[in-house]
């Protein structure tokens, strides 16, 4: 397949370099007079060179010289890539790995799936919405672990095929934590008082200027407790695992090395090995093609801003970091 896309690039590059170099030497060369006989050539090398990177780029639209896309998750997962005043805009975009997996899918030229995976995790939904994203990728897809594939990270991994990891890569925090700031003996040092109007008994359990009562932390412990059942089926079904072999890791990280011994990595292997095998399935050439976030005016003028804030804020911001609104989930 990938030959005879080859050729048709080839061809079509071709036919489309002499058709425009025909119509460049009746028009300058053969129709007009004595003027055009002097510069005829030289228009008709003009209209040559441009048929030729006209026909390529018609040939790179239609017959693409790829065959497997790159989608990469680098960094913290969450829903706008964690963009504040306290933090840059840095980070997985969930929104943004969604779309580039689906173009992927909708690229009549992709067979096959590669996602590149360095993340030590972060926002749940999001991570399952990448995940969802790659189980939904008519194709092959190959999960390949650099660095860290970690807690979020292996639930994105859950989605593929099969996960490549190298010896020395971290991978597993099969686990779910959920945090808060105890501001309560600072604001009783600068004498702040915390006073709630709420309707409904929990509803502002986790709230950083008072204390837990015993039933609030009995009430969020027991949210984490179902986020991580939650977790450990997904990656039980997903890596076709026992689910108390799972829970036995205690959500602790291994190497890669270790994590293959059991059974959380499919394969040890570098970039080329990952390549190989894929062409091994796909019986033909592998050509990897790095799909990128196609975002409008209005995303990029939403990052220039996040950017911006930083820069602006991050002096003063970064005293206050951590979820100012309370309590927060993580995988």
């Amino acid at each position: 397949m990938s030959t005879t896309r080859t050729v048709g690039r080839l061809s079509l590059v071709a036919a489309v370099t002499v058709v425009v170099g025909v119509v460049g030497w009746l028009a300058f060369y053969v129709l007009p007079g004595s003027l055009a006989d002097l510069l005829g050539v030289v228009f008709v090398v003009v209209a040559v060179v441009a048929g030729v990177k006209l026909g390529g780029s018609l040939a790179g639209s239609i017959l693409p010289g790829y065959n497997v896309a790159e989608v990469a998750v680098e960094g913290p997962i969450s829903r706008d890539g964690g963009g504040s005043l306290a933090s840059p805009p840095v980070g997985a975009r969930a929104e943004d790995i969604v779309e580039q997996i689906e173009r992927a899918d909708d690229d009549s030229a992709v067979d096959a799936l590669l996602v590149e995976l360095n993340t030590p995790g972060g926002e749940i939904v999001p991570s399952e919405d990448i995940r969802l994203a790659a189980e939904r990728f008519d194709g092959p897809t190959v999960g390949y672990a650099t660095d860290v594939c970690a807690s979020g990270g292996y639930d994105i991994a859950a989605g593929c095929d099969e996960l490549w990891a190298r010896e020395g890569s971290i991978v597993g925090s099969i686990g779910v934590i959920g945090s808060r700031v105890n501001a309560k003996e600072l604001a009783d040092r600068v004498g702040l008082s915390y006073e709630q109007f709420t309707a409904g008994t929990f509803k502002d359990a986790g709230t950083p200027l008072k204390e837990f009562e015993q039933e609030e932390r009995e009430y969020l412990q027991s949210i984490v407790d179902d986020y991580y059942e939650q977790f450990v089926d997904t990656v039980a079904e997903g890596r076709e695992l026992d689910a108390a072999e799972i829970r036995d890791t205690e959500a602790r990280i291994f190497l890669g090395s270790e994590a293959h011994e059991l059974g959380l990595v499919d394969e040890i292997g570098t970039r080329r090995d990952v390549e190989a095998k894929l062409e091994e399935q796909l019986g033909e050439p592998v050509t990897v093609e790095a799909f990128e976030p196609s975002r409008g005016l209005a995303g990029r003028l939403q990052t220039g801003a996040q950017t911006a804030a930083f820069a602006l804020g991050a002096g003063v911001a970064s005293a206050f970091d951590g979820d100012l609104d309370g309590l927060s989930f993580r995988r």
